[in-house]
């Protein structure tokens, strides 16, 4: 039985994760996202945190993801990141925001 699912090339590689070795740097870039907004009060490592975090980094590898096709990469190497919660007294909802950066990367031998 053969698949008609074409594989998804990898665009983001995660801190430690190197990109392919036929990539030559862009530029060097910061991106922010959030979560989306929960009720109550996020406590770091709980299961809010849990769940918003997971939320972030799917919404931050779709940034990244876009950021690549914006700027005319083919690959990102995020290299640092800083996580924090956010709140909303008045509502009572509380969200995780991250800035992250990155290095853009091109397959070598592209203008």
């Amino acid at each position: 039985m053969s698949s008609s699912l074409k594989t998804v090339p990898k665009v983001v590689y995660w801190h430690q994760e190197l990109p392919p070795l036929n990539a030559e740097v862009m530029h060097e870039h910061v991106i922010e996202a959030t979560s989306d907004q929960v009720h109550g009060a996020i406590e770091r490592h709980g299961a809010l945190w849990h769940r918003c975090y997971a939320e972030l980094m799917d919404h931050t590898r779709l940034r990244l993801e876009q950021e690549v096709r914006r700027l005319g990469g083919d690959y990102v190497h995020v290299l640092g990141e800083h996580i924090d919660s956010q709140r909303d007294d008045a509502s009572g909802e509380s969200w995780l925001h991250g800035r992250f950066s990155y290095v853009l990367y091109r397959r070598s031998g592209q203008a």
